[in-house]
Protein backbone atom coordinates (compact mmCIF):
# COMPACT_ATOMS: atom_id res chain seq x y z
CA UNK A 1 0.00 0.00 0.00
CA UNK A 2 2.15 2.51 1.44
CA UNK A 3 6.07 2.54 0.55
CA UNK A 4 8.04 4.80 2.18
CA UNK A 5 12.11 5.44 1.65
CA UNK A 6 14.23 8.05 3.18
CA UNK A 7 12.36 10.55 2.98
CA UNK A 8 13.70 14.11 3.87
CA UNK A 9 11.60 17.07 4.07
CA UNK A 10 12.24 20.88 5.14
CA UNK A 11 10.42 23.77 5.90
CA UNK A 12 11.37 27.25 5.50
CA UNK A 13 14.63 26.18 4.92
CA UNK A 14 14.93 23.96 8.32
CA UNK A 15 14.87 20.43 7.64
CA UNK A 16 12.39 18.30 9.77
CA UNK A 17 12.19 15.01 8.18
CA UNK A 18 15.66 13.38 7.30
CA UNK A 19 14.97 9.81 6.20
CA UNK A 20 11.91 8.37 7.13
CA UNK A 21 11.55 4.63 5.95
CA UNK A 22 7.94 2.88 6.59
CA UNK A 23 5.78 0.35 5.17
CA UNK A 24 1.95 0.18 5.40
CA UNK A 25 -0.32 -2.78 4.21
CA UNK A 26 -3.64 -3.35 3.64
CA UNK A 27 -5.45 -4.03 7.32
CA UNK A 28 -2.78 -3.07 9.26
CA UNK A 29 -2.69 0.20 12.03
CA UNK A 30 0.59 1.69 12.71
CA UNK A 31 0.87 3.96 15.58
CA UNK A 32 4.16 6.76 15.45
CA UNK A 33 5.10 8.02 18.44
CA UNK A 34 7.72 10.92 19.87
CA UNK A 35 8.54 13.87 21.37
CA UNK A 36 7.75 17.26 20.32
CA UNK A 37 9.43 18.03 17.16
CA UNK A 38 10.61 14.64 16.32
CA UNK A 39 8.13 15.20 12.70
CA UNK A 40 5.24 13.68 13.16
CA UNK A 41 3.01 15.96 12.29
CA UNK A 42 5.31 17.07 8.84
CA UNK A 43 5.33 13.29 8.10
CA UNK A 44 1.56 13.58 7.80
CA UNK A 45 1.72 16.86 6.44
CA UNK A 46 4.20 15.61 3.58
CA UNK A 47 2.31 12.71 2.71
CA UNK A 48 -0.91 14.28 2.37
CA UNK A 49 1.03 17.22 0.06
CA UNK A 50 0.84 20.10 2.35
CA UNK A 51 2.73 22.76 0.09
CA UNK A 52 4.35 24.62 3.18
CA UNK A 53 6.67 21.11 3.00
CA UNK A 54 9.36 20.43 0.35
CA UNK A 55 10.53 17.40 -0.10
CA UNK A 56 14.67 17.03 -0.82
CA UNK A 57 14.63 13.94 -0.95
CA UNK A 58 13.56 10.04 -0.96
CA UNK A 59 10.37 8.84 -2.08
CA UNK A 60 6.69 7.31 -1.31
CA UNK A 61 4.56 5.21 -3.27
CA UNK A 62 0.99 4.38 -2.81
CA UNK A 63 -0.13 1.87 -4.81
CA UNK A 64 2.50 2.00 -6.50
CA UNK A 65 1.70 5.46 -8.04
CA UNK A 66 4.75 8.03 -6.84
CA UNK A 67 1.94 9.84 -3.94
CA UNK A 68 4.71 12.63 -4.39
CA UNK A 69 4.05 13.79 -7.87
CA UNK A 70 0.14 13.92 -7.05
CA UNK A 71 -1.11 17.11 -5.72
CA UNK A 72 -3.11 17.09 -2.92
CA UNK A 73 -6.46 16.08 -4.30
CA UNK A 74 -5.33 13.76 -6.31
CA UNK A 75 -4.07 11.82 -3.38
CA UNK A 76 -7.47 12.41 -1.69
CA UNK A 77 -9.31 10.43 -4.64
CA UNK A 78 -6.95 7.87 -4.46
CA UNK A 79 -7.26 6.90 -0.91
CA UNK A 80 -5.29 8.92 1.29
CA UNK A 81 -7.26 10.61 3.97
CA UNK A 82 -5.80 13.14 6.81
CA UNK A 83 -7.69 13.71 10.32
CA UNK A 84 -6.14 17.57 11.57
CA UNK A 85 -4.84 17.82 14.74
CA UNK A 86 -6.55 20.96 14.98
CA UNK A 87 -9.73 20.84 12.50
CA UNK A 88 -10.51 24.12 10.44
CA UNK A 89 -14.10 25.91 10.75
CA UNK A 90 -15.43 26.70 7.41
CA UNK A 91 -18.31 29.24 7.92
CA UNK A 92 -21.07 29.47 5.32
CA UNK A 93 -20.31 25.76 4.13
CA UNK A 94 -22.37 23.16 5.50
CA UNK A 95 -21.70 19.78 6.14
CA UNK A 96 -24.19 18.53 3.54
CA UNK A 97 -23.26 20.10 0.84
CA UNK A 98 -18.94 19.97 1.65
CA UNK A 99 -19.39 16.06 1.68
CA UNK A 100 -21.85 16.17 -1.36
CA UNK A 101 -18.92 18.06 -3.27
CA UNK A 102 -16.18 15.77 -1.64
CA UNK A 103 -17.43 12.35 -2.41
CA UNK A 104 -18.55 13.69 -6.00
CA UNK A 105 -15.43 14.64 -7.09
CA UNK A 106 -13.78 11.93 -6.10
CA UNK A 107 -16.50 10.01 -8.44
CA UNK A 108 -16.08 12.34 -10.99
CA UNK A 109 -12.31 11.22 -10.93
CA UNK A 110 -13.27 7.56 -11.12
CA UNK A 111 -15.19 8.52 -14.29
CA UNK A 112 -18.65 7.53 -12.05
CA UNK A 113 -21.56 9.39 -12.29
CA UNK A 114 -22.74 11.81 -9.15
CA UNK A 115 -24.37 10.40 -6.46
CA UNK A 116 -28.26 11.04 -6.20
CA UNK A 117 -29.41 13.52 -3.50
CA UNK A 118 -31.83 10.71 -2.10
CA UNK A 119 -28.48 8.39 -1.98
CA UNK A 120 -26.24 10.65 -0.40
CA UNK A 121 -28.84 11.63 1.86
CA UNK A 122 -29.24 8.22 2.86
CA UNK A 123 -25.47 7.25 3.49
CA UNK A 124 -25.18 10.41 5.32
CA UNK A 125 -27.87 8.70 7.99
CA UNK A 126 -25.47 5.55 7.94
CA UNK A 127 -21.78 7.25 8.61
CA UNK A 128 -23.70 9.19 11.64
CA UNK A 129 -23.97 6.46 13.01
CA UNK A 130 -21.18 5.03 13.17
CA UNK A 131 -19.97 8.10 15.45
CA UNK A 132 -22.40 8.36 17.01
CA UNK A 133 -22.76 12.67 15.20
CA UNK A 134 -26.19 14.78 16.38
CA UNK A 135 -27.99 15.36 13.21
CA UNK A 136 -28.13 19.31 14.08
CA UNK A 137 -24.08 19.21 13.97
CA UNK A 138 -24.10 17.49 10.43
CA UNK A 139 -26.60 19.89 9.58
CA UNK A 140 -24.18 23.38 10.53
CA UNK A 141 -21.33 24.71 8.62
CA UNK A 142 -18.26 22.48 8.71
CA UNK A 143 -17.18 22.63 12.83
CA UNK A 144 -18.31 26.26 13.01
CA UNK A 145 -18.65 26.55 16.81
CA UNK A 146 -18.27 23.14 17.31
CA UNK A 147 -16.22 22.13 20.76
CA UNK A 148 -12.82 20.00 19.83
CA UNK A 149 -14.16 16.67 20.32
CA UNK A 150 -17.18 17.85 18.63
CA UNK A 151 -14.39 18.40 15.86
CA UNK A 152 -12.81 15.30 16.12
CA UNK A 153 -15.74 12.97 16.08
CA UNK A 154 -16.21 14.61 12.57
CA UNK A 155 -13.22 14.19 11.11
CA UNK A 156 -14.12 10.53 11.79
CA UNK A 157 -17.17 10.96 10.03
CA UNK A 158 -15.60 12.71 6.95
CA UNK A 159 -13.51 9.63 7.15
CA UNK A 160 -16.35 7.46 7.55
CA UNK A 161 -18.51 9.06 4.68
CA UNK A 162 -15.27 8.96 2.05
CA UNK A 163 -14.00 5.56 2.85
CA UNK A 164 -10.25 6.12 2.23
CA UNK A 165 -7.88 3.13 1.65
CA UNK A 166 -5.28 5.11 4.17
CA UNK A 167 -6.04 6.97 7.07
CA UNK A 168 -3.32 9.09 8.89
CA UNK A 169 -4.93 10.64 12.05
CA UNK A 170 -2.71 13.51 13.36
CA UNK A 171 -3.06 13.59 17.25
CA UNK A 172 -6.75 13.03 17.17
CA UNK A 173 -6.36 12.50 21.08
CA UNK A 174 -5.30 15.77 21.39
CA UNK A 175 -7.73 17.49 23.73
CA UNK A 176 -10.25 14.88 24.09
CA UNK A 177 -11.94 13.82 27.36
CA UNK A 178 -12.46 10.11 27.98
CA UNK A 179 -15.91 9.70 26.17
CA UNK A 180 -15.28 11.42 23.31
CA UNK A 181 -11.83 9.83 23.03
CA UNK A 182 -13.98 6.23 23.26
CA UNK A 183 -16.27 7.53 20.39
CA UNK A 184 -13.73 8.71 18.46
CA UNK A 185 -11.72 5.41 18.79
CA UNK A 186 -15.00 2.88 17.81
CA UNK A 187 -15.61 4.96 14.72
CA UNK A 188 -11.54 4.13 13.55
CA UNK A 189 -12.39 0.42 14.87
CA UNK A 190 -15.42 -0.07 13.00
CA UNK A 191 -14.30 1.66 9.66
CA UNK A 192 -11.29 -0.92 9.97
CA UNK A 193 -11.07 -3.65 6.92
CA UNK A 194 -8.56 -5.93 5.53
CA UNK A 195 -8.45 -3.66 2.39
CA UNK A 196 -7.46 0.05 4.35
CA UNK A 197 -5.34 0.73 7.04
CA UNK A 198 -4.99 3.60 9.79
CA UNK A 199 -1.70 5.40 10.79
CA UNK A 200 -2.25 6.70 13.98
CA UNK A 201 0.17 9.64 15.55
CA UNK A 202 -0.16 10.17 19.22
CA UNK A 203 1.49 10.91 21.97
CA UNK A 204 0.35 8.45 24.71
CA UNK A 205 -0.78 5.72 25.33
CA UNK A 206 -3.96 6.35 26.01
CA UNK A 207 -5.27 6.20 22.60
CA UNK A 208 -4.06 2.91 21.92
CA UNK A 209 -5.97 1.21 24.79
CA UNK A 210 -8.78 1.72 22.45
CA UNK A 211 -6.87 1.61 18.88
CA UNK A 212 -5.05 -1.27 19.07
CA UNK A 213 -1.69 -1.26 17.13
CA UNK A 214 -0.25 -3.84 14.83
CA UNK A 215 3.15 -1.58 15.02
CA UNK A 216 4.33 0.86 17.09
CA UNK A 217 7.37 3.63 15.74
CA UNK A 218 9.41 5.62 17.57
CA UNK A 219 10.09 9.03 15.45
CA UNK A 220 12.82 11.14 17.11
CA UNK A 221 14.75 13.79 15.02
CA UNK A 222 12.88 13.29 11.87
CA UNK A 223 13.85 9.39 11.51
CA UNK A 224 11.90 6.22 12.64
CA UNK A 225 14.64 4.92 15.23
CA UNK A 226 13.04 2.04 17.21
CA UNK A 227 9.96 -0.44 15.47
CA UNK A 228 7.52 -2.75 17.93
CA UNK A 229 4.64 -4.09 18.54
CA UNK A 230 2.00 -3.14 20.98
CA UNK A 231 4.40 -3.42 24.23
CA UNK A 232 6.49 -0.84 22.57
CA UNK A 233 4.07 2.11 23.77
CA UNK A 234 3.78 0.65 26.73
CA UNK A 235 7.48 0.63 27.65
CA UNK A 236 7.27 4.21 26.22
CA UNK A 237 4.55 5.01 28.50
CA UNK A 238 6.52 3.58 31.87
CA UNK A 239 9.92 5.31 30.81
CA UNK A 240 9.35 8.35 28.96
CA UNK A 241 10.60 9.99 25.60
CA UNK A 242 13.93 10.62 27.81
CA UNK A 243 14.68 6.85 27.43
CA UNK A 244 14.61 7.45 23.77
CA UNK A 245 16.94 10.44 23.91
CA UNK A 246 19.47 8.56 26.38
CA UNK A 247 19.99 5.43 24.41
CA UNK A 248 19.81 7.11 20.66
CA UNK A 249 21.93 9.89 21.50
CA UNK A 250 24.32 7.74 23.50
CA UNK A 251 24.61 5.39 20.36
CA UNK A 252 25.39 8.23 18.17
CA UNK A 253 27.62 9.09 20.61
CA UNK A 254 29.45 6.09 20.54
CA UNK A 255 29.23 6.16 17.05
CA UNK A 256 31.41 9.38 16.55
CA UNK A 257 33.75 8.68 19.56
Amino acid sequence: MLKVKELRAEINGKEILKGVNLEVRPGEVHAIMGPNGAGKSTLSMVLSGNPAYTVTGGEAEFYGKDLLAMPPEVRSHEGLFLGFQYPVEIPGVSMVNFMRAAINAKREYFHEPPMSATDFLKMMREKRAVVELDTKLASRSVNEGFSGGEKKRNEIFQMAVLEPRLSILDETDSGLDIDALRIVAEGVNKLKSADNATIVITHYQRLLDYIKPDFVHILYKGRIVMTGGPELALELEERGYDWIRNQIDGENEGKEA
